[in-house]
């Protein structure tokens, strides 16, 4: 549940109609409490069960810990590396012809409602708007809502100054917990006039053809297909070593991985924004968790498991790349609290969660949510136990010590040679782990590079062969969402937008 922490002196806890709605339909698969009494037994019982074997065998209890924790590595790894390699085989992604475009009539679109969630963003309203005013959509058929919160009096003062179109709502969210993005898209919704509905960011740039791409999509899909999930990319790709590793995350999860899961039927985790979704359905879902501090991916889940699906639609929005270390932290380590917040919420009952996802949804959640989260938390103490690792054999071939399973396995060799028990064929089994893992890394150092290579951004390159940096970086961010998740799961960090020293649109 929550605690004083989560709730700051600035924000009073008032009742908002909208999160009220949320937990009496969505209760059993809302964040709001972070672990269920029965996943803190089930924890206690593993820890005891682990607590025995520990006293039992202390040097057998380590093995099996970390023979288990790089199976699951591995499977999380693999998962993710065949999604890709599948993706570039098969481009999957919804596409629309421009004849497709040509045919749809003005007086036929249907009326499209966009939500624009801001927070302390006074200096980029105006750009904002310019953006929403490129897009190829009739004026009278955009329903656009403006959602400020309501103790950012810069923001509200400076659209309130702006000569708002008449398609523009500003839409004032009141201050009461949880302050969350996702319960302002809320009080978006419950105003939307529009059948389709589309999140965009401060700082995004779409496609002028998005809306009809998106509409013509939904006509020549299955009415089960509720959302179409937009390619997200950078402007700015080259402003820094941290840009450029960022461009090519986001280059490789929205080019090859997600189209991946598309391909397969998987769950897929949402991006943050450019969404776009039917309304019906997604009112019929609640909207957003507002619990939730990655409620893009827990609607993802969500949709999945009432029988929706999400589709890839090939289209891109521009967004800014982070510049500053700190403010990526910052972003990176929300993102991971909240993926962890949707794998707990998932994990409370894993027999229903297996019956709405299915088997093989289950385990691409299992594998996508969870398992990789835990590969970026997990990260560095398998570096650390690898380097010691290589620096025990390291010692045992220049004649500085034995064997490392000998080191380990020493009170079994007075009864029979090592190479002849079962803790040698194991060792077997640890060698192959680490050459998996080694090649896999090289292997994404590899797909890096093809990201590269697919968006034009070739100068990219060393960027890519360095790649190893920026995960350690994601590592560190990872280890401060998991840690916050104990003391301040609702808290959402807020990213600063408008940083980039590049002038214009993009520069792909």
């Amino acid at each position: 549940m929550a605690t004083s922490r989560d709730q700051p002196k600035a924000i009073p806890f008032r009742k908002d109609a909208t999160v009220r709605e949320f937990l009496a339909a969505n209760r059993k698969c809302s964040a709001v409490e972070v672990i269920t009494g029965y996943q803190i037994c089930k924890l206690l019982v593993l820890f005891a069960a682990g607590a025995v074997f520990f006293c039992y065998d202390y040097k057998l209890f380590w093995a099996t810990l970390l023979f288990g924790l790089c199976g699951f590595y591995m499977a999380a790894i693999l998962y993710k590396l065949i999604t890709v390699i599948l993706s570039i085989i098969h481009k999957p992604e919804l596409q629309v012809t421009p004849e497709e475009l040509a045919a749809l009539r003005a007086e036929e679109l249907p009326v499209y409602t966009i939500l624009l969630p801001m927070y302390k963003e006074s200096g980029i309203a105006e750009k904002l708007l310019r953006g929403i005013d490129r897009l190829d959509y009739p004026r009278e058929k955009l329903d656009v809502k403006l959602l400020l919160e309501e103790d950012d009096l810069g923001t509200v003062e400076a659209c309130r100054k702006l000569n708002l179109p008449a398609y523009c709502e500003v839409i004032v969210v009141p201050n009461a917990f949880p302050k969350t993005k996702p319960k302002a898209c809320n009080h978006g919704l419950a105003a939307a006039r529009g059948d389709y509905l589309v999140i965009y960011d401060a700082e995004d740039i779409p496609e002028p053809d998005q809306l009809k791409k998106a509409v013509a999509a939904f006509k020549q899909s299955e009415d089960k297909v509720v959302c179409l999930q937009v390619k997200l990319n950078y402007y700015n790709p080259r402003e820094n070593w941290l840009t450029k590793w960022f461009t090519m995350e986001y280059t490789t999860w929205f080019e090859f991985f997600l189209p991946g899961l598309h391909l397969l039927g998987a769950p897929i985790p949402l991006g943050g924004t450019s969404n776009h979704f039917r309304i019906g359905p997604l009112r019929e879902l609640g909207g957003w968790d507002p619990f939730n501090v990655t409620e893009d991916c827990d609607l993802g889940i969500r949709i999945h498991a009432h029988g929706y699906l999400t589709k890839v639609l090939d289209s891109v929005t521009w967004e800014e790349a982070n510049r500053k270390l700190g403010n990526w932290i910052r972003q990176r380590s929300r993102w991971v609290k909240g993926y962890l917040q949707t794998h707990l919420v998932y994990s409370r009952s894993n027999f229903r969660t297996l019956g709405e996802l299915g088997l093989f949804g289950y385990l691409s959640f299992l594998l996508t949510v969870g398992g990789l989260s835990a590969t970026l938390i997990l990260n560095p103490i398998f570096w650390v136990v690898l380097l010691l690792y290589f620096g025990l054999w390291v010692g045992y071939l220049l004649g500085l010590g034995v064997e490392p399973w000998q080191m380990i396995y020493t009170d079994y060799l007075s009864d029979i040679d090592l190479q002849y028990t079962l803790w040698s064929q194991l060792s077997w089994v640890f060698y192959g782990l680490s050459i998996i893992l080694f090649s896999a890394n090289l292997v994404f150092i590899l797909i890096n590079v093809l990201a590269c290579r697919r968006r034009g951004l070739r100068d990219l390159l060393p960027a890519a062969i360095l790649s190893p940096v920026y995960w350690a970086l994601i590592s560190l961010a990872a280890w401060k969402g998991f840690l916050q998740l104990f003391f301040r799961p609702f808290y959402w960090e807020k990213t600063d937008h408008g940083l980039t020293e590049v002038s214009g649109a993009r520069e792909t």
